[in-house]
């Protein structure tokens, strides 16, 4: 005999989704939104910066030549040029680092004003009608990732110091050998280690643009993460940059190692 279920009964197996952690107002598919954000923020940084290797895009180049950057500097007794290029590079860390506070300072200062910004917001037609507190939860969004890419950026400004020192230290020539090796791989490592922190502030500038989205409607953040990762994706190994940067990569691989292949 079948039994009628009591009023608020639910079969196992069908709990519903736990949105109200985000908002009371905050739908399933606002959770997948933002998952899907993170998740794909998250994993393209992994593989850019950790699991690629080889030649297979414009970081993973300039890897190689930057290694050969720092070769042809050791043979060099003016490196005057080769720090005014990396001061170079260290004035637009500081510029963006300048730039992330004034934008910090704007979200955070909106907090102030959280009613007045929430009542423009939702008249405009094109926005998803909120609330308050949603919106709230969407402005914390933007101002956790300028946080993140702020410290990116003063993190990739303290390794090009350590670069400056390393250069700075590094023997005058004629410098042969094991010795010239480590050196080249040291200087070069520390400078790409400078330059993925700051590419990594710089990609929060891209994913901070689709957490924008997220005002229009949880499917505007959904299609806008995959647009901003198309375009990144397209610029590191599809992009006519990327072919330029990979001839001048294997030209340059083709050059016999001024210590040998045995390391001598």
């Amino acid at each position: 005999m079948a039994t009628t279920p009591t009023p608020g009964h639910r079969p196992l197996g069908h709990r519903p989704v736990p949105t109200d952690l985000i908002a009371p107002d905050a739908t399933p598919l606002d959770l997948f939104a933002l998952c899907w954000f993170a998740g794909l923020w998250g994993v393209y940084t992994l593989i850019q910066d950790q699991v690629l290797r080889g030649r297979r895009g414009i970081n993973q180049h300039l890897v190689v030549i930057r290694r050969h950057w720092i070769d042809r500097m050791l043979e060099r007794d003016n490196r005057i040029m080769d720090s005014q290029l990396v001061g170079h590079t260290m004035s637009s860390a500081t510029f963006f680092a300048s730039t992330t506070m004034l934008i910090l300072a704007g979200l955070i200062g909106s907090f102030g004003a959280i009613d007045t910004a929430h009542e423009i917001i939702s008249h405009l037609s094109i926005m998803a009608k909120t609330s308050r507190d949603f919106f709230e939860v969407k402005m914390a969004l933007l101002v956790a990732i300028f946080i993140y890419i702020f410290f990116k950026f003063t993190w990739s400004l303290r390794q090009f110091n350590y670069t400056i020192a390393l250069i700075g230290s590094a023997p005058m020539p004629p410098v042969e050998g094991e010795i010239r090796r480590v050196t080249s791989e040291t200087i070069s490592g520390s400078l790409t280690l400078a330059i993925l922190a700051f590419n990594g502030g710089l990609r929060g500038y891209y994913f901070a643009l689709a957490a924008l989205a997220w005002m229009i409607g949880p499917v505007a953040l959904i299609l806008a993460t995959a647009g901003v990762l198309v375009v990144l994706v397209r610029r590191q190994g599809f992009s006519r940059s990327e072919r330029l940067i990979s001839r001048q990569t294997d030209l340059l691989e083709e050059l016999p190692k001024p210590w040998g292949p045995d390391g001598r």
